[in-house]
């Protein structure tokens, strides 16, 4: 990183033409992945990015430039390019910057790449047998590993100086099974902002045997009915509906495009009272937690919904500075070469007071959907079609025979208004969200919960559903 006088000196060039606001944004990437097919390791590819990102606002125009070469004649460089695209007409104020603030909130205990590349490598000679142990009838197994550390730091001509230091583990396993001709698989795929402790427990373990046992399970499921009934939809990966049907609504570019259904609401039932939802960058271990946001503003949590009525939406500084709101600590950014965006970081649904198994034997007839794969979604409108990876009928209040098959089609707000029960079992899952064009790490999550009428889409008819 390069001294704070000479990012001082890129911001005043950076206004030297004019411009509401400057800000220099300066990253290190180290990043590892690690491969594994067939029992044989595939790829082992490992890199260091690094680069700086300025960026002039000049009321409601933004001019941006970057470099690849974190040197004050680099960063000057850019900052004049960004200010000669700006032509903002009178001259800018810069602020003296502050003392350096590091506003890492990890603890690591073990740093990834402190930890030999072979041993690695043995965590997914592990996952491939546990996987291959679960039947005869797996006959694919491909396992990663990958981790990366990311420092920014954050300058502005507010002032603003800010560090923040991003650890992220992820490990996950995929297996195909079948039989005759039948071919079903399996994924999963745990990740936490962590060290390499994150495998200090059975992760490697559960993660393979969780892979095979729902390609097994897939082997032998029903087709899926057809038809409206109740779902039930599982925990952690579940909150996926949400995040794509209604948080990305909630984000205030689309919010100030009036390209949501939830523009203008703020203070209205838009969901079931039993609703209340958050973005929260700072849990614990999350996969999208961070120390600041992509703009050195520090991660908060954002109550987005609050027993049924529209609270709050997700403020970068651009959108906050133009409707006049507090950021949020939502600003981010894929890397140094992209502007930053409202983007959620943790984005859940709080736990209710319900237990799971009071959720299934509310429903006479209907889905249990233990598990959500992936999907399409309008932004716009909400309305969205979402694969079941692993699925149940329920049959008299009981969890009955798998089925495959089956998606969920409906639309985020209405869905919302649906939801009648909330278990208690609160989880958060590990997700990686694209948005024009960019693609940064997100948690997704929710406790079991029930949906009194949703459209199911499967392989067959489901006649006697009852409602």
């Amino acid at each position: 990183m390069v001294e704070p006088a000479a990012v001082q000196a890129a911001l005043r060039r950076a206004l030297r033409a004019g411009g509401d606001f400057a800000d220099c944004f300066i990253e290190r990437r180290r990043s590892l992945l690690v491969s594994m097919e067939d029992s044989r390791v595939e790829r082992v590819l490992s890199g260091i990015e690094q680069g700086a990102g300025v960026r002039v606002i000049s009321g409601q125009t933004t001019a941006f430039a970057y470099t690849d070469e974190v040197t004050e004649g680099s960063l000057l460089r850019a900052a004049e390019n960004a200010a000669s695209a700006a032509r903002a007409g009178a001259s800018g104020e810069v602020v003296e910057l502050g003392e350096p603030r590091d506003h890492s909130r990890q603890t690591v205990r073990i740093a990834p790449d402190a930890v030999d590349t072979a041993r690695k490598v043995d965590l997914l000679r592990r996952a491939d047998q546990v996987a291959r142990d679960a039947g005869d009838a797996i006959r694919q197994v491909a396992a990663g590993y990958s981790d990366g550390v990311q420092s920014i730091l954050v300058a502005d001509s507010e002032g603003r100086l800010a560090h923040d230091r991003r650890t992220r583990i992820r490990f996950f396993v995929q297996t195909v099974a079948a039989r005759g001709n039948e071919v079903q698989s399996g994924y999963v795929a745990p990740g936490r902002t962590t060290g390499f402790e994150f495998f200090d427990g059975t992760v490697v373990d559960q993660t393979a045997a969780a892979a095979a046992a729902r390609a097994l399970l897939l082997l032998g499921a029903d087709p899926a009915p057809a038809g409206v009934m109740p779902v039930v939809i599982g925990n952690e990966f579940g909150g996926v509906l949400f995040h794509e049907a209604s948080g990305h609504g909630l984000e205030a570019d689309a919010v100030a495009k009036h390209a949501s259904v939830f523009a203008g609401r703020i203070g209205e039932v838009v969901a079931s009272p039993l609703v209340t939802a958050v973005d929260d960058g700072t849990v614990e271990g999350g996969w999208g937690t961070l120390g600041i946001d992509d703009e050195g503003t520090p991660a908060q949590r954002t109550v987005l919904i609050e027993d049924g009525v529209l609270t709050g939406y997700m403020f970068d500084r651009l959108r906050s500075r133009q409707d006049g709101s507090a950021p949020t600590g939502n600003g981010r950014r894929q890397s140094y070469q992209h502007l930053p965006a409202p983007r959620m970081t943790n984005t859940f649904i709080l736990a209710g007071t319900s237990t799971v198994e009071e959720l299934i034997e509310a429903t006479a007839h209907g889905l249990y959907a233990k598990a959500l794969g992936s999907g399409q979604v309008n932004p716009v409108t909400g309305d969205f079609v979402f694969a079941v990876t692993e699925g149940y009928l329920i049959e008299n209040g009981r969890v009955g025979r798998p089925v495959r098959g089956a998606t969920l089609v409906g639309n985020g707000p209405a869905v919302l208004q649906r939801i009648d029960m909330i278990a208690g079992d609160l989880g958060l899952a590990a997700g990686t969200c694209g948005k024009e064009g960019q693609m940064v790490a997100v948690a997704v999550g929710q406790p079991h919960l029930r949906i009194s009428e949703l459209t199911v889409g499967g392989t067959r008819l489901s006649g006697g559903v009852q409602m």
